[in-house]
């Protein structure tokens, strides 16, 4: 302990921190706060919604799509992040709590914040800007100046430290991250259009026919190729905004009405305040859809990934789990990816992800699926009493084929079964809630049983 009395004491060459100082070494930003919104029911990714909601949905085998904002943030020098749900946060709110700690001597903090019906606010979030609406109470007392406000179903890398600077650089109200779009893609998001400065002059959301080639826009002025400008020559909005806090406040506050902000509050701001564009030209999905689920997982597989988790400058984080290594006997595994604690014994694995704790057994074949894996191990009594009982372990069992299908966690895949879609089905729910057809893709939602030789 050090103790200095009212004396004046003099040192040379020492110098020692202030408070101030040893918290701006905890995040670069103090004076920002994050705010990832966790969307709706989730609709759109039913089954997998079905007992969580969006940012919980397992990712790449071991993640979870809110771990993506998250680390962003993390790597970005931001540590004060608010998480916005209000469909099943349960288990979104567990994995938040049990994976980012951050220590007692920082600010930091990830913290779930599900809707809360109040004398103010009667309702559920309305919309997107309804739900940051109804949270500033708990963003006032940090007395920030900035808000990013994310989306936690997106898969990207991006340094937010850049999106800061061009904010506060330009002296902008609220900056709006774009990424250049083509055109079969363009009419699912909020297009723009800039001035030469970078000031967002026109904003449409979702437009169609006429109104979506009027938002054309020359994309080689923000240093696209001409081959690229002609591939994609539109400005969409990634649904990622920087705000200075208090004409937030302003702006929600104009009309409670405004419950989204792609349809109200970014309009709005742009006729009222300076607007400007960040552009974002990496890789950026949107993982709204099981087909975009799909799709997205089985890249992170290939050989050359459009998203790498093998990146050591901006790691991706999750819950550490002290799983042993997995047990690999006797099998074919080609451009797939294996997570900690799992058991294959002679199974063909190609193109797939294989999640935490999968046990497979032999002549089982998968192909272009997804399989989430399990909760927990399974003990060898408990096997074998449910195989008395006729119920298959948790995993799959014997001479299963299952080709492009998303399984998910704590699924039980008895023996000889073909999950494969053999009649191509578009779209179907079956009866008994045990499995389920979306884009052709088979699901298997969350404990489900499938019995021995059933055939999909």
């Amino acid at each position: 302990m050090l103790i200095i009395s009212e004396r004046t004491v003099k040192f040379k060459n020492i110098y020692i921190p202030s408070r101030t100082d040893y918290y701006s070494t905890m995040g670069q930003y103090d004076n920002v706060v994050a705010v990832i919104l966790g969307g709706g029911a989730g609709s759109r990714l039913f089954p997998l919604t079905g007992e969580r909601s969006k940012p919980a949905v397992p990712l790449g085998g071991k993640y979870r799509l809110i771990d993506i904002p998250v680390s962003n943030c993390i790597n970005s020098g931001i540590t004060q992040i608010f998480v916005l749900t209000q469909y099943n946060s349960a288990s979104l709110n567990r994995h938040v709590s049990t994976t980012y700690r951050f220590s007692s001597f920082s600010t930091g903090f990830v913290e779930v914040l599900a809707a809360e019906l109040t004398r103010d606010n009667p309702e559920w979030f309305q919309g997107t800007a309804d739900a940051v609406r109804q949270m500033l109470p708990h963003v006032r007392d940090w007395h920030v100046d900035t808000l990013l406000i994310l989306s936690g179903d997106h898969l990207y890398r991006m340094d937010y430290s850049k999106f800061l600077e061009r904010h506060f650089t330009s002296g902008a109200d609220l900056t709006v991250s774009v990424i250049p779009s083509r055109r079969e893609d363009a009419e699912e998001f909020g297009l723009l259009k800039t001035d030469e400065t970078g000031r967002i002059i026109e904003f449409k959301e979702k437009p169609k026919g006429a109104e979506l080639d009027a938002m054309r826009v020359d994309t080689r002025s923000l240093g696209l190729s001409d081959a690229e400008a002609e591939e994609r020559p539109f400005l969409a909005s990634m649904g990622i905004y920087v705000f200075n806090y208090a004409k937030l406040v302003e702006l929600l506050n104009t009309d409670r009405g405004w419950v989204d902000f792609g349809k109200e509050i970014i309009p709005a701001a742009i006729d009222k305040y300076s607007v400007q564009a960040h552009l974002f030209n990496g890789y950026w999905e949107d993982i709204g859809t099981i087909r975009a689920f799909y799709q997205a997982n089985l890249d992170l597989a290939s050989p050359l990934p459009k998203f790498n988790f093998f990146n050591a400058a901006a790691p991706i984080y999750t819950r550490s789990r002290y799983l042993p290594p997995s047990k690999i006997h006797d099998c074919t595994v080609d451009n797939s990816m294996i997570s900690e604690g799992c058991i294959l014994s002679g199974v063909t694995i190609r193109n797939s992800i294989v999640g935490l704790r999968a046990r497979i057994d032999k002549g089982v074949v998968i192909e272009n699926s997804i399989v989430m894996g399990s909760d927990i191990f399974e003990a060898i009594e408990d096997i074998r009493i449910n195989l008395e009982r006729q119920v298959p372990h948790i995993g799959i069992d014997e001479n299963t084929v299952i080709r492009n299908a998303i399984i998910d966690k704590n699924v039980r895949i008895g023996k000889d079964v073909q999950l494969i879609n053999r009649d191509g089905i578009e779209h179907y729910d079956s009866p008994d809630r045990s499995y389920y057809i979306r884009d052709k893709i088979i699901i298997i939602p969350k404990n489900a049983i499938i019995p021995n030789g059933t055939v999909i």
